[in-house]
């Protein structure tokens, strides 16, 4: 899916737009037990109640293609006879009412998904009128010629509040409040199937995670029975151990300031193109910066052996997964930089005296605890 597919299935969650008729739910202990089922309709409930609900099932399309919302495949047998995608489809096919399938998918997760506290799962079903658009990107409401009909779970932590002072407003007065159980973000979900091309894909399925390093691995192997994608931060630690064991003493200042300069400029060249479709780069990618900024030809073989043995050959890796367009950093153990991505060249490495330095210019506006202060020469510069 692209960022419009996901997005125009985000704007379903709103009581003007939902055909959502009723929301299916259970509670999960930490003893990994149901100890709770419950099946409201969301037309009888009040309306801030019913915001509430599509706001956090609204949450589980958030975040970033390739690193919270992961693309993942069936493959064709298990479409034809396969047990995880059967279950699903029969959520779907039965619009949640199939008591059956909905019971032993609570138990599929809960038996295989154990989070640091109570959590909740949600589960709706919705069938969605797909607007036609046409070849000027008109959008013709009345004439739609695909139905849309999918699943979307979110399981979100139950977590306890801490007892507080609190001012009630009615009677003028503070009094304690005590200690509540609150239902907080999505900690994982998915959208079954995919929306892809502007309709469903029984193959595929958006999964989504709110961690970059976990994204719960078992819950996929179970749900979907799948080879669970590499969590973004592990990409992009994998990434940084490549170029640092490929390269050698080749990996200088000015080798990493160009293929973070690459990274993002292509990541700034997508945005503002508005492509569609999610950015992915290959080795080939990475060894075009590396040949151009001089590394010798041995070590640029020696990176593309290592990312064909750590990625694979022809895996393609979303750059918002291995760079930071926001941030540049230079770190020792003792000290830690963080510069603007876009003045990197303010930064260079020089042995001075035998003494390795990481010099950074500052002609202005330079301050310490946040007072300013001024950088006066030395003697030995004066003299000069």
């Amino acid at each position: 899916m692209n960022e419009k597919e996901v997005a125009e299935i985000r704007r379903r969650f709103r009581p003007d737009k939902t055909s959502i008729t009723r929301i299916r739910g259970c509670c999960i202990n930490e003893n990994r037990e149901i100890i709770t089922e419950f099946s409201p309709s969301l037309a009888l409930m009040e309306q801030e109640e019913a915001e509430k609900f599509l706001g956090t099932l609204k949450k589980t399309l958030s975040g970033t293609l390739g690193k919270n919302l992961l693309d993942l495949s069936f493959e064709t047998q298990q479409v034809v006879s396969g047990e995880e995608h059967r279950l699903l489809m029969a959520l779907r096919t039965s619009l949640l009412e199939d008591e059956e399938a909905v019971h032993a998918f609570y138990e599929k997760v809960a038996q295989n998904l154990q989070l640091d506290s109570t959590y909740l799962i949600l589960l709706v079903c919705d069938k969605y009128d797909v607007p036609y658009h046409a070849k000027d990107g008109e959008k013709l409401e009345d004439a739609s010629n695909e139905v849309y009909t999918y699943l979307l779970c979110s399981i979100c932590p139950i977590k306890l509040t801490k007892p507080a002072l609190s001012y009630y407003v009615t009677q003028n007065e503070f009094h304690n409040r005590r200690e509540d159980w609150l239902v907080s973000a999505p900690e994982a979900g998915f959208l079954f199937p995919a929306f892809d091309g502007r309709c469903a894909n029984l193959y595929g399925a958006l999964y989504y995670t709110k961690s970059a390093s976990d994204n719960h691995p078992e819950l996929i192997d179970a749900v979907f029975h799948v080879a669970p994608p590499v969590p973004a931060d592990e990409q992009r630690e994998s990434f940084q151990a490549v170029l640092a064991e490929s390269l050698e003493k080749e990996c200088s200042m000015d080798v990493l300031q160009a293929v973070h300069g690459k990274l993002c400029g292509l990541i700034e060249d997508h945005k503002a193109n508005k492509e569609e479709e999610p950015l992915a780069i290959s080795r080939e990618t990475v060894r075009q910066v590396l040949s151009s900024c001089g590394v010798e030809q041995e070590h640029v073989e020696a990176f593309e052996q290592k990312y064909e043995e750590t990625f694979g050959e022809d895996t393609e890796i979303r750059p918002q997964n291995l760079v930071n367009p926001r941030q540049f950093e230079v770190r020792t153990p003792d000290v830690t930089i963080r510069v603007n991505p876009e003045r990197t060249d303010l930064i260079e490495t020089r042995v001075i005296n035998g003494a390795k330095y990481i010099l950074i210019r500052a002609d202005e506006g330079v301050e310490v605890n946040g007072v300013s202060i001024h950088i006066t020469p030395s003697e030995e510069e004066n003299q000069t």
